[in-house]
């Protein structure tokens, strides 16, 4: 506390931190902080900390944060320097055992109050297996090894052929741990861990204030990773490398965040509201975690869940990949929020647990919330929005190579809107919910509709957290305009046919059907080209995405209108208007690249001044660090 006193100050100031330092500084340029958390305890709203670079093994716990969004706190790495923020710690004296494997035993006080090789990871939605898994990880230069459930497939390990990485999955280790001692056994193959970066996490997270209430935080530049962190279920406290912890206001930009056990940005709640509360609940009435998420609903509104309070954050500019359960998630926690120009792949990649709750990004009522230009690939799937989706816009995304789905809109009912996003994989989008608009969409591979009459899920009052009332997923009430469709040959299950018989109605205008893709019976106005193979391209090259593609000789003479939130008017069960995520009016009038649409000029899809013929088109460029489109 006397430190606070001490650094308190009446105008903004900067503190510096560097690996040069000392904490009994003043924190000054030429005075600086050893420790990023010394910096913490004397920063006020307004203050901003640059910390210079090295690696710095800590966990920042800000104790406070800005007033406003002109007062921040500012947490950045120096521009131009290469800052590491580790949950990690490196290991040495490990011990020569036989046949590639090694072992260190670690004293109980080397992890202080935290230890996750004693730390299952445990929470609702979670699928263990059948075995058990640890916080915890070991790295050899920076790779992350596979942990096992016995040490006998430590030393005869047996590489997995289901994945990205069978040799790096031979690279095994196993822990035993009581409360005076933990020991761990490592197959390192023909590497000397103590010649090598050997390191272990020992951290349940980087970046995350321990109390609620800390908002207007600005963190930039850094790159953080290796943070043993838990599974953050939507009915429990969520910690990631980086955590909002139900604050306001964030803006997490230009870092680069990989490699947690769990999550990399959790954007959620906290803890007094439930925590795992399906799980814990073990002699409830209801075995059924629908019920237990509804009850968390209803304590999250009691707590203060509403504009004022929670949410805006800015999520923009990040490389984020190696984490085994989501880049980035949250339940209520991101409403309100932007989620913009982030580059997020190679999530679940080692796949040794499971569960519902894995995928690039993974939120739970992402009410009015702004998902634009982001590339995601490598992922399970890539975009879910789960539950209380309303007001939210997916725009001018580009996914792909994604196993199970681009794009999974589950138990919402709208209005949503997804606008010029190109979806590539095998499973391009699947909708188990109700009131959503696609509106110039690249498909490229198949759409499917599902209705769920099984669980109950809330809507709301329009662009607010007010509940108006339950519903279940009859499916339909969607709006199809201008869209793409690419099959992939004839009698193709690609397209809209799936929408024939939906209960809801459904308004199906202006899209182009190619390579046996299947309009719906419900379409109106739309171009068949079953013969033209449009030969679409996916390449990566020089640090850029390019699309090779070929309308055919008719796509250009073929016209749509530019379309409105006045063209696709109210979803039915909330009764709510399409408008943009801040309530304003919604005109779908640019392409994927922000080219102007004009009236009587328009064509289908996400490209404008497509010509006749190949033509390839970068979609995506990587800037040194991190990515932007």
């Amino acid at each position: 506390m006397l430190g606070v006193v001490l650094c308190a100050s009446l105008s903004a100031r900067e503190y510096h931190v560097s690996k040069k330092g000392n904490d009994r500084h003043d924190g000054s340029r030429i005075k600086p902080f050893l420790t990023i958390s010394r910096a913490v305890q004397c920063a006020m709203p307004g203050d901003t900390i640059t910390v210079h670079a090295g690696n710095y093994r800590e966990w920042v716990n800000p104790i406070r944060g800005g007033e406003n969004d002109n007062k921040r706190i500012v947490y950045r790495a120096a521009p131009g320097e290469h800052v590491e923020i580790k949950g990690s710690e490196v290991i040495k004296n490990w011990k020569y055992v036989k046949g590639g494997v090694w072992k260190v035993t670690l004293p109980e006080r080397f992890f202080g109050d935290y230890n996750p090789y004693r730390d299952l990871i445990f929470g609702d939605w979670f699928n263990d297996y059948g075995r058990i898994h640890h916080t915890g990880e070991v790295f050899l230069n920076g790779k992350s090894l596979y942990e096992k459930e016995t040490i006998e497939k430590v030393f005869d390990p047996v590489p997995d052929t289901s994945i990205m990485d069978p040799e790096g999955s031979i690279y095994t280790w196993y822990c035993e741990s009581d409360d005076k001692r933990t020991t761990i056994w490592a197959n390192f193959h023909d590497r000397d861990p103590n010649k090598e970066l050997t390191e272990i996490s020992v951290r349940r997270t980087c970046f995350y204030p321990e109390n609620p209430g800390i908002n207007y935080i600005t963190i930039s530049g850094f790159h953080f990773s290796q943070a043993a962190t838990q599974w953050p279920a939507p009915t429990a406290e969520q910690v990631g490398l980086i955590s909002t912890h139900w604050n306001k206001g964030w803006i997490i930009e230009n870092n680069v965040i990989h490699d947690s056990k769990c999550a990399g940005i959790t954007l959620g709640k906290e803890r007094g509201t439930g925590h795992n509360v399906w799980s814990s609940d073990l002699g409830s009435v209801y075995n059924d975690g629908n019920v237990h998420y509804i009850e968390v609903l209803f304590r999250v509104l009691r707590n203060g869940w509403n504009k004022e309070q929670i949410g805006s954050h800015i999520v923009r500019n990040n490389t984020i990949f190696n984490c085994e359960q989501a880049g980035i998630c949250g339940t209520m926690g991101a409403a309100f929020s932007v989620i913009e120009n982030n580059h997020i792949y190679d999530i679940w990649t080692k796949r040794q647990f499971g569960g519902d709750e894995i995928g690039g990004i993974k939120l739970h009522a992402p009410i009015d919330v702004l998902i634009r230009n982001n590339r995601i690939h490598n992922t399970v799937r890539g975009l879910w929005l789960d539950w209380m989706t309303q007001g939210t816009r997916v725009s001018g995304n580009l996914l792909y190579d994604n196993d199970r789905v681009d794009v999974y809109f589950e138990v919402n009912h709208g209005p949503f809107v997804a606008d010029n996003n190109v979806l590539l994989s095998p499973n391009a989008l699947i909708t188990r919910s109700q009131g959503g608009a696609f509106i110039h969409n690249l498909f490229g591979g198949m759409v499917i509709t599902r209705p769920d009459h099984r669980r109950f899920t809330p809507y709301f009052l329009p662009n607010s957290t007010d509940v108006a009332g339950l519903s279940i997923i009859l499916a339909g009430d969607d709006r199809y305009y201008n869209n793409i469709f690419i099959g992939t040959g004839e009698n193709s299950d690609h397209g809209l046919s799936g929408y024939d018989n939906t209960r809801l109605p459904n308004w199906i205008e202006g899209n182009v059907y190619y390579k046996g893709a299947q309009p719906s019976a419900h379409d109106e106005h739309f171009l068949m080209c079953p013969d033209h193979d449009p030969e679409l391209l996916l390449e990566e090259k020089d640090n850029a995405v390019y699309l090779s593609f070929d309308p055919g000789p008719r796509f250009t003479g073929y016209k749509a209108r530019i379309v409105s939130g006045d063209i696709l008017g109210e979803a039915r069960i909330p009764k709510a208007p399409f408008t943009n995520p801040d309530g304003g009016y919604l005109m779908i009038d640019t392409d994927y690249f922000g080219n102007k649409r004009i009236s009587g000029q328009n064509v289908a899809g996400p490209f404008l001044d497509l010509p006749s013929g190949i033509t390839s088109l970068m979609l995506w460029q990587n800037n040194t660090g991190t990515t932007a489109k």
